[in-house]
């Protein structure tokens, strides 16, 4: 999956997942969403649950062509699957940085820093 054109119906599923996820986040992504959302973060803009192509990112900054991915523990039973999207998604020019729960749990301060560092580059 990737480059390409996505048929109208699969297009359609993805955004209305997209839509569910947004209602029904993570702890985590919910935690992050607050410091990202209304450009707080440097003045850019982030959206959540956002579809790129035939997959989902959590957080995307167009303006810097950003993903921002938050791992939870269901992430260590794909770590192929996690690997060839991220090839894709380079493979567009996109950015992608990740962080597991626990960081954003332990340190968003320094969470927001290293996303705040990589869109600014």
């Amino acid at each position: 999956m990737g480059k390409g054109k996505l048929a109208k119906e699969v297009r359609q599923g993805l955004v209305a997942r997209a839509r569910k996820m947004r209602t029904d986040p993570t702890p985590e992504e919910a935690s992050l969403w607050q410091s990202l959302r209304k450009c707080q973060l440097g003045g850019y803009k982030f959206r959540r649950q956002h579809v790129i192509g035939a997959y989902i990112v959590d957080f995307y900054c167009p303006q810097a062509r950003m993903v921002v991915e938050v791992d939870g523990k269901v992430h260590a039973n794909q770590i192929g699957y996690d690997r060839e999207r991220e090839e894709v998604l380079r493979a567009q020019g996109f950015q992608i940085i990740r962080f597991k729960n626990e960081e954003i749990n332990t340190n968003l301060e320094l969470v927001l820093k290293r996303i705040l560092e990589a869109v600014s580059n």
